[in-house]
C-alpha cells in the first residue's frame, strides 16, 4: 500500500484528493491548521486516513512529518497543496502581516517540507506534487505577492528536477485556473458574496477535478515525468493589456 502525504487536507483540493486516495487503496497523511475538520474526515475515511494539526509558518512542525514512523512515513507522494493569498489590494495598500504569511506558507513551509522529506522520497522513488496557479504566468492588478509565490513553486519544481536527475523521483507543477473552493473565502476574510459573485455564471474547475488530476499523475508510468501542466475551465481565458491614458 503506498503512502500520500497532502498538505492543505481540510478543504478543496487537499480534502478531495484525500478522498481520492484513501478510495483508491493508498494511506493518506493529511495536515492543516483546522483539527476539527481533519477530525471529520478521519471520521469519514477511516483507518487509512491520519490527521496531523500543522501550520505551514511553524517550520519545526512541518520539518517533524520526516520523522513519522512506518507505515505513515514511508512516503511515495508528496502533495504540496496548503496555500493562501492575500487581498488584492495593490501592494502599497497591503497589510505586511499577510504578506508574511503569504510566503512562509506558499514558500517557507513549502521548500522546509520538502528538503525534510527527500531522503524518504528518494528512497521510495517517489513523486513530488506541487500546486502553482496561472498566476505563475500571467499578471493581475493585486496578485504581485500571491503570483510571485506561484511563481517560485513553478520554478522551484523545474530546478528541483534537475537535483533529482537519477533518483528516479518525479517532480511536477500543476497550475490551475479558477476553481471554486474556499480560496476566495480565505483571501477576503470570509466574504461570501465576493466569492460567490467571482464564481457565478462561469463554470469553474472543481477540487474533485483536481483529485482526477493528481491521480493520473500518480499512476503514470514511472518512466514519465510531467514537469509542468497548466488548466483552465473553457470559460476563462487571458485578460487585455492595461493601458493608463493621460
Amino acid at each position: 500500500m503506498k503512502t500520500i502525504l497532502i498538505t492543505g487536507a481540510t478543504a478543496g483540493f487537499g480534502e478531495a484528493a484525500a478522498r481520492k486516495f484513501v478510495a483508491g487503496g493508498w494511506r493518506a497523511v493529511g495536515t492543516g491548521r483546522r483539527g476539527d475538520r481533519l477530525k471529520k474526515l478521519q471520521d469519514e475515511l477511516g483507518g487509512n486516513f491520519l490527521p496531523l494539526e500543522i501550520d505551514m509558518q511553524d517550520r519545526p512542525a512541518v520539518e517533524s512529518l520526516a520523522r513519522l514512523e512506518a507505515p505513515w512515513g514511508d512516503i511515495d507522494l508528496l502533495l504540496n497543496n496548503a496555500g493562501l493569498a492575500p487581498p488584492t489590494d495593490p501592494l502599497p495598500e497591503t497589510d505586511w502581516q499577510r504578506v508574511e504569511t503569504v510566503i512562509d506558507t506558499n514558500i517557507t513551509g513549502l521548500v522546509a517540507l520538502t528538503r525534510a522529506l527527500l531522503p524518504r522520497l528518494i528512497e521510495r522513488k517517489g513523486q513530488i506534487i506541487n500546486l502553482s496557479s496561472v498566476a505563475a504566468t500571467y499578471p493581475y492588478k493585486g496578485g504581485a505577492v500571491y503570483a510571485g509565490t506561484k511563481a517560485f513553486v513553478r520554478q522551484f519544481s523545474l530546478d528541483l528536477r534537475c537535483d533529482l536527475a537519477g533518483t528516479g523521483v518525479r517532480v511536477t507543477s500543476v497550475e490551475p485556473g479558477m476553481a471554486e473552493t474556499e480560496f476566495t473565502l480565505v483571501r477576503t476574510g470570509g466574504d461570501k458574496r465576493a466569492s460567490d459573485k467571482l464564481y457565478a455564471g462561469m463554470n469553474p474547475m472543481t477540487p474533485q477535478d483536481h483529485a482526477d488530476l493528481f491521480w493520473w499523475l500518480a499512476n503514470l508510468p514511472p518512466h514519465l515525468n510531467i514537469n509542468s501542466i497548466e488548466l483552465m475551465p473553457v470559460s476563462q481565458s487571458w485578460a487585455g493589456f492595461s493601458i493608463n491614458r493621460e
